[in-house]
Protein backbone atom coordinates (compact mmCIF):
# COMPACT_ATOMS: atom_id res chain seq x y z
CA UNK A 1 0.00 0.00 0.00
CA UNK A 2 1.37 3.40 -0.78
CA UNK A 3 1.91 5.44 1.99
CA UNK A 4 0.13 8.32 1.13
CA UNK A 5 -3.15 6.01 0.92
CA UNK A 6 -2.39 4.67 4.55
CA UNK A 7 -2.02 7.75 6.12
CA UNK A 8 -5.26 8.82 4.47
CA UNK A 9 -6.81 5.81 5.77
CA UNK A 10 -5.23 6.69 9.50
CA UNK A 11 -6.22 10.22 9.30
CA UNK A 12 -9.78 9.32 8.21
CA UNK A 13 -9.76 6.76 11.15
CA UNK A 14 -8.80 8.63 13.75
CA UNK A 15 -11.05 11.70 12.99
CA UNK A 16 -14.02 9.66 13.35
CA UNK A 17 -12.50 7.47 15.97
CA UNK A 18 -13.18 3.81 14.67
CA UNK A 19 -11.92 1.13 13.68
CA UNK A 20 -15.33 -0.31 11.88
CA UNK A 21 -16.27 0.51 8.71
CA UNK A 22 -16.37 3.79 7.92
CA UNK A 23 -19.41 4.81 5.48
CA UNK A 24 -18.86 7.45 2.72
CA UNK A 25 -22.18 9.42 4.27
CA UNK A 26 -24.67 8.17 7.24
CA UNK A 27 -27.45 9.89 8.37
CA UNK A 28 -27.39 11.49 12.33
CA UNK A 29 -30.25 11.42 14.57
CA UNK A 30 -29.60 13.59 17.67
CA UNK A 31 -32.76 15.51 18.07
CA UNK A 32 -36.64 15.53 17.67
CA UNK A 33 -36.65 12.58 15.18
CA UNK A 34 -38.22 9.79 17.94
CA UNK A 35 -40.46 12.01 19.86
CA UNK A 36 -41.82 13.49 16.69
CA UNK A 37 -42.30 10.03 15.00
CA UNK A 38 -43.81 8.65 17.45
CA UNK A 39 -46.17 11.82 18.05
CA UNK A 40 -46.83 10.73 13.99
CA UNK A 41 -48.18 7.62 15.42
CA UNK A 42 -49.98 8.31 18.14
CA UNK A 43 -52.09 10.83 16.01
CA UNK A 44 -52.30 7.54 13.24
CA UNK A 45 -52.14 10.19 10.14
CA UNK A 46 -48.96 8.28 8.94
CA UNK A 47 -49.53 8.80 5.40
CA UNK A 48 -49.71 11.76 3.00
CA UNK A 49 -52.05 14.01 5.47
CA UNK A 50 -51.00 15.19 8.64
CA UNK A 51 -49.92 18.11 10.32
CA UNK A 52 -46.20 17.24 9.89
CA UNK A 53 -46.37 17.83 5.96
CA UNK A 54 -47.48 21.40 6.59
CA UNK A 55 -45.07 22.30 8.83
CA UNK A 56 -42.18 20.59 6.67
CA UNK A 57 -43.22 22.39 4.01
CA UNK A 58 -43.52 25.95 5.99
CA UNK A 59 -40.22 25.65 7.58
CA UNK A 60 -38.39 24.30 4.40
CA UNK A 61 -39.92 27.51 2.66
CA UNK A 62 -38.75 29.74 4.96
CA UNK A 63 -35.21 28.01 4.91
CA UNK A 64 -34.83 28.41 1.15
CA UNK A 65 -36.12 31.88 0.91
CA UNK A 66 -39.05 30.47 -0.85
CA UNK A 67 -42.70 31.05 -1.38
CA UNK A 68 -43.51 27.49 -1.59
CA UNK A 69 -42.61 24.06 -0.88
CA UNK A 70 -44.11 20.85 -1.72
CA UNK A 71 -42.66 17.59 -0.14
CA UNK A 72 -42.73 14.17 -1.98
CA UNK A 73 -41.23 10.98 -1.57
CA UNK A 74 -38.19 11.28 -3.29
CA UNK A 75 -36.00 13.90 -4.89
CA UNK A 76 -36.25 12.49 -9.04
CA UNK A 77 -40.12 12.41 -8.98
CA UNK A 78 -39.84 15.51 -8.21
CA UNK A 79 -37.54 16.66 -10.81
CA UNK A 80 -40.16 14.70 -12.60
CA UNK A 81 -43.05 17.06 -11.69
CA UNK A 82 -40.98 20.14 -12.29
CA UNK A 83 -40.31 19.15 -15.73
CA UNK A 84 -43.70 18.70 -16.66
CA UNK A 85 -44.80 22.30 -14.30
CA UNK A 86 -42.79 23.64 -16.77
CA UNK A 87 -44.53 22.63 -19.71
CA UNK A 88 -41.58 19.88 -20.54
CA UNK A 89 -43.75 17.77 -23.39
CA UNK A 90 -42.90 13.93 -25.83
CA UNK A 91 -39.65 14.51 -27.87
CA UNK A 92 -38.70 18.18 -26.58
CA UNK A 93 -35.85 18.26 -25.94
CA UNK A 94 -33.77 19.17 -21.95
CA UNK A 95 -30.17 21.04 -22.00
CA UNK A 96 -28.42 18.97 -18.72
CA UNK A 97 -24.33 17.71 -18.13
CA UNK A 98 -23.90 14.33 -18.65
CA UNK A 99 -21.32 13.94 -15.40
CA UNK A 100 -24.19 14.03 -12.77
CA UNK A 101 -26.76 10.87 -10.75
CA UNK A 102 -28.76 8.98 -13.69
CA UNK A 103 -32.10 10.40 -11.71
CA UNK A 104 -31.02 13.72 -13.48
CA UNK A 105 -31.35 12.13 -16.97
CA UNK A 106 -33.92 9.34 -15.70
CA UNK A 107 -36.42 12.23 -14.44
CA UNK A 108 -36.08 13.85 -18.30
CA UNK A 109 -36.88 10.40 -19.84
CA UNK A 110 -40.02 9.87 -17.64
CA UNK A 111 -41.72 12.84 -19.10
CA UNK A 112 -40.77 11.28 -22.59
CA UNK A 113 -38.44 14.07 -23.24
CA UNK A 114 -34.76 13.57 -24.50
CA UNK A 115 -31.41 14.73 -23.01
CA UNK A 116 -29.29 17.00 -24.64
CA UNK A 117 -25.88 16.46 -23.06
CA UNK A 118 -23.14 19.81 -22.54
CA UNK A 119 -19.75 20.09 -21.12
CA UNK A 120 -19.27 20.76 -16.89
CA UNK A 121 -16.99 23.48 -15.44
CA UNK A 122 -13.36 21.67 -13.61
CA UNK A 123 -14.04 24.24 -10.79
CA UNK A 124 -17.90 23.53 -10.31
CA UNK A 125 -18.26 20.08 -11.87
CA UNK A 126 -22.19 21.60 -12.82
CA UNK A 127 -23.35 22.55 -16.42
CA UNK A 128 -20.59 24.64 -17.93
CA UNK A 129 -22.51 28.43 -19.43
CA UNK A 130 -19.54 28.80 -21.94
CA UNK A 131 -20.53 25.12 -23.37
CA UNK A 132 -24.35 25.90 -23.10
CA UNK A 133 -23.79 28.91 -24.79
CA UNK A 134 -21.85 27.80 -27.54
CA UNK A 135 -24.41 24.90 -28.28
CA UNK A 136 -26.93 27.51 -28.59
CA UNK A 137 -25.47 29.48 -30.63
CA UNK A 138 -24.21 26.99 -33.47
CA UNK A 139 -27.32 24.61 -33.07
CA UNK A 140 -30.33 26.54 -32.51
CA UNK A 141 -32.80 29.07 -33.77
CA UNK A 142 -35.89 31.35 -32.18
CA UNK A 143 -39.17 31.07 -33.51
CA UNK A 144 -42.02 32.47 -32.10
CA UNK A 145 -40.03 32.65 -28.81
CA UNK A 146 -39.17 29.29 -29.05
CA UNK A 147 -35.87 27.73 -29.13
CA UNK A 148 -35.81 24.91 -31.74
CA UNK A 149 -32.49 22.89 -32.56
CA UNK A 150 -31.83 22.96 -36.03
CA UNK A 151 -30.21 19.32 -36.33
CA UNK A 152 -33.33 17.69 -34.85
CA UNK A 153 -36.32 19.85 -35.66
CA UNK A 154 -36.96 19.82 -31.72
CA UNK A 155 -38.45 22.32 -29.29
CA UNK A 156 -35.73 23.05 -26.04
CA UNK A 157 -37.70 23.47 -23.78
CA UNK A 158 -35.53 23.31 -20.19
CA UNK A 159 -32.34 23.43 -19.02
CA UNK A 160 -32.10 20.85 -16.15
CA UNK A 161 -28.35 21.84 -14.11
CA UNK A 162 -27.19 19.41 -11.11
CA UNK A 163 -25.37 21.59 -8.28
CA UNK A 164 -22.37 18.40 -7.67
CA UNK A 165 -21.73 17.28 -4.33
CA UNK A 166 -23.82 20.33 -2.93
CA UNK A 167 -20.87 23.10 -4.97
CA UNK A 168 -23.02 25.72 -7.27
CA UNK A 169 -22.83 25.81 -10.41
CA UNK A 170 -22.67 29.06 -11.90
CA UNK A 171 -26.20 29.24 -12.04
CA UNK A 172 -27.26 33.28 -12.41
CA UNK A 173 -25.30 32.79 -15.86
CA UNK A 174 -27.01 29.60 -16.85
CA UNK A 175 -30.45 31.31 -15.72
CA UNK A 176 -29.63 34.40 -18.39
CA UNK A 177 -28.82 32.17 -20.77
CA UNK A 178 -32.24 30.12 -20.62
CA UNK A 179 -33.94 33.66 -20.29
CA UNK A 180 -31.99 35.10 -24.01
CA UNK A 181 -33.52 31.63 -25.15
CA UNK A 182 -36.86 31.39 -24.24
CA UNK A 183 -35.48 28.57 -22.00
CA UNK A 184 -37.47 27.25 -18.75
CA UNK A 185 -34.50 26.89 -16.29
CA UNK A 186 -35.20 23.92 -13.61
CA UNK A 187 -32.52 23.36 -10.78
CA UNK A 188 -31.47 19.99 -9.69
CA UNK A 189 -30.28 21.01 -6.20
CA UNK A 190 -31.00 17.19 -5.17
CA UNK A 191 -27.18 17.42 -3.51
CA UNK A 192 -26.99 21.30 -2.19
CA UNK A 193 -29.24 21.53 0.77
CA UNK A 194 -28.13 23.95 3.02
CA UNK A 195 -25.75 25.51 0.25
CA UNK A 196 -25.81 29.33 -1.45
CA UNK A 197 -24.83 30.81 -4.39
CA UNK A 198 -24.47 34.91 -3.91
CA UNK A 199 -26.36 34.43 -0.63
CA UNK A 200 -29.19 32.79 -2.55
CA UNK A 201 -29.94 29.25 -1.13
CA UNK A 202 -29.67 26.84 -4.63
CA UNK A 203 -32.90 25.68 -6.17
CA UNK A 204 -34.14 29.55 -5.86
CA UNK A 205 -32.99 30.60 -9.25
CA UNK A 206 -35.02 28.43 -11.45
CA UNK A 207 -38.42 28.77 -12.20
CA UNK A 208 -38.21 25.46 -9.72
CA UNK A 209 -35.84 23.56 -7.93
CA UNK A 210 -35.41 19.95 -6.70
CA UNK A 211 -34.12 18.73 -3.25
CA UNK A 212 -33.53 15.44 -1.92
CA UNK A 213 -33.71 13.80 1.48
CA UNK A 214 -32.07 10.54 0.97
CA UNK A 215 -30.78 8.77 3.75
CA UNK A 216 -27.30 9.19 2.48
CA UNK A 217 -27.79 13.02 2.21
CA UNK A 218 -27.39 15.87 4.48
CA UNK A 219 -30.61 16.08 6.21
CA UNK A 220 -33.08 12.84 5.74
CA UNK A 221 -36.64 11.15 5.72
CA UNK A 222 -35.27 8.00 4.84
CA UNK A 223 -36.28 9.07 1.10
CA UNK A 224 -38.11 12.27 0.30
CA UNK A 225 -37.51 15.44 -1.54
CA UNK A 226 -39.08 19.04 -2.36
CA UNK A 227 -40.37 21.32 -5.19
CA UNK A 228 -38.97 24.63 -4.48
CA UNK A 229 -40.73 28.12 -5.73
CA UNK A 230 -41.47 31.60 -6.03
CA UNK A 231 -44.40 30.62 -8.22
CA UNK A 232 -47.50 29.74 -6.15
CA UNK A 233 -49.87 29.07 -9.10
CA UNK A 234 -46.99 26.55 -9.79
CA UNK A 235 -46.81 25.42 -6.48
CA UNK A 236 -50.22 24.57 -6.18
CA UNK A 237 -50.57 22.98 -9.08
CA UNK A 238 -47.65 20.49 -8.03
CA UNK A 239 -49.66 19.69 -4.63
CA UNK A 240 -52.55 18.67 -7.11
CA UNK A 241 -50.86 16.49 -9.42
CA UNK A 242 -48.74 14.85 -6.82
CA UNK A 243 -51.95 13.32 -4.95
CA UNK A 244 -53.32 11.88 -7.72
CA UNK A 245 -55.01 15.41 -9.09
CA UNK A 246 -57.97 14.60 -7.04
CA UNK A 247 -60.58 17.13 -6.58
CA UNK A 248 -61.35 18.54 -2.91
CA UNK A 249 -65.02 16.96 -2.00
CA UNK A 250 -66.06 15.49 1.20
CA UNK A 251 -66.66 12.04 -0.16
CA UNK A 252 -67.02 11.99 -4.18
CA UNK A 253 -63.79 10.62 -5.78
CA UNK A 254 -62.93 12.85 -9.18
CA UNK A 255 -59.59 13.30 -10.44
CA UNK A 256 -59.36 16.36 -13.23
CA UNK A 257 -55.85 15.04 -14.86
CA UNK A 258 -53.33 12.46 -15.48
CA UNK A 259 -51.94 12.55 -12.02
CA UNK A 260 -48.94 10.56 -9.97
CA UNK A 261 -48.99 9.38 -5.99
CA UNK A 262 -45.88 11.44 -5.30
CA UNK A 263 -46.82 13.07 -1.62
CA UNK A 264 -44.41 12.67 1.01
CA UNK A 265 -46.18 10.92 4.11
CA UNK A 266 -46.17 12.53 7.47
CA UNK A 267 -44.31 9.92 9.07
CA UNK A 268 -41.21 11.45 6.68
CA UNK A 269 -42.08 14.68 7.18
CA UNK A 270 -42.09 14.13 10.65
CA UNK A 271 -38.67 12.86 10.47
CA UNK A 272 -37.73 15.53 8.22
CA UNK A 273 -38.81 17.99 10.80
CA UNK A 274 -36.39 17.28 13.38
CA UNK A 275 -33.62 16.76 11.01
CA UNK A 276 -34.01 20.51 9.49
CA UNK A 277 -33.78 22.27 12.94
CA UNK A 278 -30.19 20.69 13.32
CA UNK A 279 -29.16 21.36 9.60
CA UNK A 280 -26.89 24.07 10.68
CA UNK A 281 -24.90 22.26 12.98
CA UNK A 282 -24.47 19.94 10.30
CA UNK A 283 -23.94 22.88 7.79
CA UNK A 284 -20.87 23.41 10.59
CA UNK A 285 -19.73 20.53 11.33
CA UNK A 286 -19.51 19.36 7.60
CA UNK A 287 -17.42 22.61 6.71
CA UNK A 288 -15.14 22.04 9.48
CA UNK A 289 -14.49 18.46 8.01
CA UNK A 290 -13.57 20.17 4.99
CA UNK A 291 -11.16 22.19 6.29
CA UNK A 292 -9.29 19.30 7.93
CA UNK A 293 -9.49 17.25 4.89
CA UNK A 294 -7.77 20.40 2.85
CA UNK A 295 -5.06 20.65 5.14
CA UNK A 296 -3.92 17.24 5.63
CA UNK A 297 -4.01 16.27 1.55
CA UNK A 298 -1.76 19.43 0.85
CA UNK A 299 0.65 17.94 2.77
CA UNK A 300 0.08 14.85 0.34
CA UNK A 301 -0.14 17.28 -2.72
CA UNK A 302 -3.56 16.00 -3.53
CA UNK A 303 -6.31 18.39 -4.49
CA UNK A 304 -9.28 18.53 -2.52
CA UNK A 305 -12.15 19.95 -4.43
CA UNK A 306 -13.35 23.07 -2.82
CA UNK A 307 -15.94 25.92 -2.99
CA UNK A 308 -15.64 28.95 -5.42
CA UNK A 309 -15.78 32.67 -4.17
CA UNK A 310 -19.10 33.68 -3.45
CA UNK A 311 -20.58 29.58 -3.06
CA UNK A 312 -21.02 28.53 -0.02
CA UNK A 313 -21.41 24.75 0.03
CA UNK A 314 -22.78 22.44 2.14
CA UNK A 315 -19.32 20.19 1.45
CA UNK A 316 -22.29 17.11 0.94
CA UNK A 317 -19.55 14.73 -0.36
CA UNK A 318 -15.92 16.06 0.23
CA UNK A 319 -14.13 14.82 -2.53
CA UNK A 320 -10.20 14.48 -4.49
CA UNK A 321 -9.22 15.05 -7.38
CA UNK A 322 -5.95 12.57 -8.37
CA UNK A 323 -3.47 12.88 -10.70
CA UNK A 324 -4.92 9.88 -13.20
CA UNK A 325 -7.31 6.87 -13.88
CA UNK A 326 -4.55 4.43 -12.76
CA UNK A 327 -3.96 6.50 -9.60
CA UNK A 328 -7.90 6.68 -8.81
CA UNK A 329 -8.45 3.24 -9.26
CA UNK A 330 -5.65 1.84 -6.99
CA UNK A 331 -6.91 4.59 -4.47
CA UNK A 332 -10.34 2.99 -4.66
CA UNK A 333 -8.99 -0.20 -4.26
CA UNK A 334 -6.94 -0.21 -1.39
CA UNK A 335 -9.32 2.39 0.61
CA UNK A 336 -12.52 0.16 0.10
CA UNK A 337 -9.74 -2.94 0.97
CA UNK A 338 -9.47 -1.37 4.19
CA UNK A 339 -12.91 -0.79 4.97
CA UNK A 340 -12.97 3.00 4.52
CA UNK A 341 -15.64 3.34 1.69
CA UNK A 342 -14.63 5.64 -0.96
CA UNK A 343 -16.77 5.83 -4.62
CA UNK A 344 -15.67 7.13 -8.12
CA UNK A 345 -17.93 10.14 -9.60
CA UNK A 346 -20.25 9.11 -11.47
CA UNK A 347 -19.63 7.48 -15.29
CA UNK A 348 -20.92 9.77 -17.98
CA UNK A 349 -24.09 9.36 -18.84
CA UNK A 350 -23.34 9.74 -22.75
CA UNK A 351 -21.73 5.87 -21.79
CA UNK A 352 -24.79 4.17 -21.00
CA UNK A 353 -26.69 2.83 -23.93
CA UNK A 354 -29.96 4.40 -23.32
CA UNK A 355 -28.02 7.90 -23.34
CA UNK A 356 -25.36 7.23 -25.71
CA UNK A 357 -27.05 8.46 -29.11
CA UNK A 358 -28.28 11.75 -27.16
CA UNK A 359 -27.36 15.14 -28.59
CA UNK A 360 -23.96 16.24 -26.99
CA UNK A 361 -20.88 19.10 -27.30
CA UNK A 362 -17.08 18.19 -26.61
CA UNK A 363 -17.55 16.75 -23.20
CA UNK A 364 -14.04 17.14 -22.19
CA UNK A 365 -14.28 18.81 -18.91
CA UNK A 366 -16.29 16.03 -17.87
CA UNK A 367 -13.93 13.54 -18.94
CA UNK A 368 -11.24 14.61 -17.35
CA UNK A 369 -13.20 14.74 -13.88
CA UNK A 370 -14.43 10.83 -14.41
CA UNK A 371 -11.35 9.78 -14.79
CA UNK A 372 -9.82 11.52 -11.78
CA UNK A 373 -12.38 12.65 -9.01
CA UNK A 374 -13.20 10.62 -5.66
CA UNK A 375 -15.44 10.68 -2.98
CA UNK A 376 -14.39 10.10 0.18
CA UNK A 377 -15.82 9.36 4.13
CA UNK A 378 -17.89 12.61 5.04
CA UNK A 379 -20.18 12.01 8.01
CA UNK A 380 -21.32 14.20 10.32
CA UNK A 381 -19.11 13.45 13.06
Amino acid sequence: MQPKIQQTINFIRNYYQTEDFIPLHAPVFNGNEKAYLNECIDSTFVSSVGKFVDEFELKLAEYIGVKKAVVCVNGTNAIHLCLKLVGVEAMDEVITQPLTFIATTNAITYANAIPVFVDVDKDSMGLSPKSMLDFLKRNTEIKNKTCYNKNTGRRIKACLPMHTFGHACRIDEIKQICDDYHIELVEDAAEAMGSKYKGQHLGSFGKLGAISFNGNKIMTTGGGGVIVTNDEALAKQAKHISTQAKTPHTWEYHHDEIGYNYRMPNLNAALGLAQLEQLDQFLESKRQLAKEYKTFFETHNIKTFEERTDEQSNYWLNAVILESLEERNLFLKEMNAAGVMTRPIWQLMTRLTMFQDCPKTSLKNAEYLEERVVNIPSSVK
